[in-house]
């Protein structure tokens, strides 16, 4: 069944002649299977996640606009889906949890500002070597050490770095605090940070 985010983005008309859903094996499979895999980093569950955007998107073809290519709603449908996963996941460990996520908030975090304290800013984190987000080895390390992180850090960066959201919409689809989220996100860089620093720099 689809999930109910779906809704959310398969509303609209446009006659069903604008999409080939004969085809979208053949032409999408393959970049689908890759965008979900590269996110959740399971087969399985990208095979299934797969599967469920192709029957969702038949299920309300009546309702594209045409207003994107196929590949790009078809996308859409897909990253909503991994969005539930990540919320899924993260449900299992809220921000109050054994990792004590709120307790440093007075220390680095300043409500005014709504942003972190001077001394506490985090160092930029980024991959120098553009090539390396292509390279399949430091991929496979990258997501080695994502894997490592807790299922609520790791959720909450991928949905801002990868999936690219804003801080309220991933705060409100986590139930996280702004200080919350702050904190979650430098954890999560430092970890990795150490993780690649071992495994691959």
């Amino acid at each position: 069944m689809p999930r109910d985010s779906d809704a959310n983005i398969l509303d609209g008309s446009v006659a069903q002649n604008h999409l080939a859903p004969e085809n979208w094996v053949r032409l999408h499979a393959d970049f689908l299977y890759n965008y979900a895999i590269n996110r959740l980093n399971s087969d399985e569950l990208a095979r299934e996640l797969v599967q469920e955007t192709f029957l969702a998107a038949l299920e309300r073809s009546a309702n594209f606009r045409g207003e994107s290519t196929e590949r790009t709603w078809l996308t859409a449908i897909l990253k909503h889906k991994i969005i539930d996963i990540y919320r899924s996941r993260a449900a299992r460990f809220p921000a109050t949890d054994k990792w004590g996520t709120p307790s440093n908030e007075p220390e680095w975090f300043d409500p005014d500002l709504n942003n972190w304290k001077k001394e506490h800013w985090p160092a930029p984190f980024s991959v120098k070597d553009d090539d390396l987000l292509d390279n399949k080895e430091f991929m496979k390390v990258l997501q080695a050490c994502l894997s490592k992180l807790p299922p609520l850090w790791m959720s909450v960066f991928k949905l801002k770095h990868m999936e690219d959201e804003q801080t309220a919409t991933i705060c409100k689809h986590m139930r996280l605090t702004t200080a919350n989220f702050w904190v979650i996100i430098h954890r999560a860089k430092v970890n990795l940070r150490s993780c690649l620093q071992k495994n691959w720099i």
